[in-house]
């Protein structure tokens, strides 16, 4: 049978740490296959192939960060359920979930396609990668229902304490990815649709692992009497996961009014940032990790009302995680020249002068990288307690950091405030979600404490 962990008794740093480590490993595999994309575009077609890959980022983060979001609400009432224990509960929520999940896709994709040329004007997006940066998301856009149904099924095995499984999904994905990407793009010419195609048959082969690891498990197989739509849980599981798709939007925006400005620079600017971009992934490998294993933990742990080990679960993560990115910022100061310079081609000055942009920004994205681990470690503890507006509201401070500082900071100090919007925002965030954790924690103990 699939395994499955409860995380109410025993040492956090033990639990978060066996937790969230196939995750990070999951995740360096997935970076790794987003970094060979971009490789292949980059080298085999050019700097404006790049540009136009980074000038879709954040649209496509927009639809993918809406996926997440529902996935992520509708699997803390599932963290709680087996946290208490309520089987009966849990298989309930697994179905009304399911059922929601399918209707979300369908919004999703009819919205990503409607608002794809359209955003993709408001961005000011250059002539010359405009049909280039279209055919490459309309085709991600097209697998809106397969990243869901991974997205879905992943955040189910994570909620019932199985990170393993989603591991190997994304191995297998990562494997698949690579190699298609080789195939479609140098062998068979696709192009840019090519590796979209590449990427979505991954996440096609990652999806198809988790639903063969969810059949195997008992607690979630829903007898016939019990698969109808339940309207009130369906009410109170989208209360849960609409903030979270609402602040990933509102991020999202902020990141479009950054897009919006750095297309004003230039083909140069725009493939200079969407080489830093690809590897913001790396930087943020472990926060992901540590963010999944912290909403489970808190929510398993909420469940069964020990409030005691929630707190001491969230120190050992804002430690693990500061710690973390100290360790990768280094490195990245280190070697990431290198590294950037591996997405780039061009004539010898383009190539140098995109990479100098890239490494700028990638150095001070490295320095503050502590500031963005703080910002998982509490923004998934309050997900895990079942808060997902201050969350949200957290998104909103990004926004606002986001938008003024790219208006504001290059009228006073040129191209070089570019380079600060990221760091801004997640500033902004933590002083949201730091305050709001420990509101929260502190009522939380003493209501424990009294029994109420």
């Amino acid at each position: 049978m699939t395994s499955v962990k409860n995380m109410t008794s025993g040492s956090p740093l033990r639990i978060l740490f066996s937790f969230a480590l196939p995750l990070m490993i999951g995740n360096v595999f997935q970076q790794l296959y987003t970094m060979v994309d971009s490789m292949v575009i980059g080298k085999v077609l050019g700097l404006n192939a790049l540009a136009a890959i980074g000038n879709g980022e954040w649209l496509n983060w927009l639809v993918l960060s809406m996926i997440q979001g529902f996935a992520q609400g509708f699997s803390i009432r599932l963290a709680h359920n087996f946290g208490a224990g309520d089987e009966k509960s849990l298989r309930r929520t697994y179905m009304t979930s399911l059922k929601l999940s399918v209707v979300c896709a369908a919004v999703i994709l009819g919205f990503a396609f409607t608002a794809l040329r359209p955003i993709l004007r408001l961005m000011n997006t250059p002539t010359e990668i405009f049909p280039i940066t279209v055919t490459y998301l309309s085709v991600i856009f097209a697998g809106v229902p397969i990243v869901m149904a991974y997205n879905f099924l992943a955040s189910v095995l994570r909620a019932l304490g199985n990170s393993k499984t989603p591991l190997h999904a994304m191995i297998a994905a990562s494997v698949c990815n690579i190699v298609l990407d080789l195939l479609f793009v140098i062998v068979f010419h696709w192009g840019v649709a090519g590796a979209a195609a590449a990427t979505l048959i991954g996440q096609a082969v990652s999806a198809g692992i988790c639903y063969m690891s969810l059949r195997k498990l008992s607690i979630i197989h829903v007898p016939k009497s019990e698969r109808s739509f339940d309207r009130t849980l369906a009410g109170n599981l989208l209360k849960l996961a609409m903030p979270f798709a609402f602040q990933n939007l509102i991020i999202s925006v902020g990141g479009l009014v950054v897009q919006f400005v750095i297309n004003g620079y230039g083909v140069l600017y725009i493939a200079g940032f969407t080489a830093t971009n690809k590897l913001y992934g790396l930087l943020e490998i472990a926060a992901i990790s540590y963010g999944f294993a912290l909403t489970t933990y808190v929510g398993q742990n909420d469940g069964a009302n020990e409030m005691k080990r929630v707190s001491k679960g969230v120190h050992t993560g804002v430690l693990m995680g500061v710690v973390t990115a100290a360790v990768i910022g280094t490195a990245m100061l280190l070697f990431g020249k290198q590294i950037v310079g591996a997405f780039i081609s061009g004539s010898p000055e383009d190539a140098a002068a995109t990479t100098e942009i890239a490494y700028h920004y990638l150095c001070i994205m490295a320095v503050f990288l502590p500031v963005l681990y703080i910002l998982h470690v509490y923004r998934s503890s309050l997900q895990g307690l079942g808060d997902t507006v201050m969350p949200m509201v957290s998104g909103a401070a990004e926004l606002v950091m986001r938008i003024l500082t790219i208006f504001i900071l290059p009228m006073l100090i040129g191209t070089e405030g570019l380079f600060w919007a990221e760091v801004l925002a997640w500033a902004g965030a933590d002083v949201v979600l730091m305050s709001s954790y420990y509101i929260k924690i502190a009522r939380r103990l003493s209501s424990s404490a009294y029994g109420k």
